[in-house]
């Protein structure tokens, strides 16, 4: 096995290998010991997560190698980059190419509910390209905060990133996979748009927006796209979760599976609004000796794991606490108060 480290970070490195026999790439991230001390419950329930699923729209966990002092996890590499930057970086974009990306996420998030598990971190910044084809399958990654639903439990930590998060989350109520499903119509919101449906610097203000699941489809932003399209979102975010759509009942909706997605160019507003609103280094004028070409190439993408709590604003993970049936501080509305799990990376 050949291999050269590609990232280290505070906590562990990642590197990319090939096997020799096989010229196969992989990416391998090394975690030390000594960095899950306490935090033993967090990696099991994920390896255990990953262990359980292999979907052709998941990233998997090919191997694990354990040392003295260190375990390495073996993940298939992804190399094609972010959601996001795939979007800016095209010259034409439109609903029907938002509804195929959505179509993915949806069978595969599916997948997961009838293998019993939650994902409960869906995100654009979890969706990833395969590779660099233009064509390219998307993958979710990620599978930190992810959730075996077992007989009788019942989930109520309040886990998952800010502004994706679902109203029953948030209000401290049992919660099930339905929570998935917001954060897809979240997602369809945003890869519309440019713009998240929830938004304010303060988050107790953001989070009485999404437990009121108050948004708007905005002019100018929202008049070229289809009234179907609209439908398909509203159906998913549903305040009332026995009301929502499952996967299942938003893979055939016309959106999904028909024809109603429209074939216009939206990229030039929803590029924008991506820039203005999810602004990257990469995107203004950058300062990184790193150029984005080369960073592209080469980012290795894999399943994070929350190890440590941060005191920092909610830009990043809710802390996930060991046991479900522990109430939750989402904090008493001053950004500093909220607490978050944050990824070595």
């Amino acid at each position: 096995m050949y291999a050269c480290v590609c990232f280290r970070g505070a906590f562990s490195e990642v590197v990319l290998a090939e096997e020799k026999r096989t010229q196969r790439l992989v990416a391998i991230k090394c975690i030390p010991k000594k960095a899950l001390e306490g935090k033993e419950n967090n990696i099991e329930n994920e390896i255990a997560v990953l262990h359980r699923i292999k979907h052709p729209n998941i990233v998997s966990l090919e191997d694990i190698f354990e040392s003295t002092s260190h375990l390495y996890l073996v993940m298939q590499l992804v190399s094609g980059g972010e959601l996001f930057d795939r979007i800016v970086e095209k010259g034409f974009y439109t609903e029907r190419d938002a509804s195929q990306l959505i179509h993915q996420i949806l069978d595969a998030v599916k997948y997961l509910h009838d293998m019993g598990i939650v994902h409960r971190d869906l995100k654009p910044e979890n969706l990833l390209y395969y590779s660099m084809d233009e064509d390219s399958k998307i993958m979710i990654s990620d599978f930190g905060l992810s959730k075996i639903e077992g007989a009788g439990s019942v989930m109520s930590t309040a886990c998952g990133t800010p502004g994706y998060v679902a109203p029953e989350v948030l209000a401290q109520k049992p919660y099930s996979k339905a929570v998935d499903c917001w954060s897809i119509g979240v997602i369809s919101y945003i890869l519309l748009c440019g713009y998240p449906p929830f938004y304010d610097e303060n988050d107790a203000k953001l989070f009485e927006q999404i437990l009121k699941a108050e948004y708007e489809f905005d002019s100018p932003y929202w008049d070229d796209i289809s009234d179907s399209a609209k439908d398909f979102i509203c159906h998913l975010m549903e305040k009332d979760p026995l009301k929502r759509y499952t996967c299942e009942q938003a893979l055939q909706h016309p959106w999904i599976c028909g024809d109603t997605a429209l074939d216009k160019n939206i990229h030039e507003s929803v590029s924008a609004q991506i820039k203005k609103n999810f602004a990257k280094s990469k995107w203004k004028v950058s300062s990184s000796a790193e150029s984005p070409v080369r960073h592209r190439r080469f980012l290795l993408f894999f399943s994070p794991f929350p190890l440590f709590p941060l005191s920092i604003p909610c830009h990043g993970h809710l802390l996930p606490e060991e046991e479900e049936e522990e109430d939750d501080d989402l904090g008493n509305g001053e950004e500093e108060s909220c607490k978050l799990a944050v990824h070595s990376e």
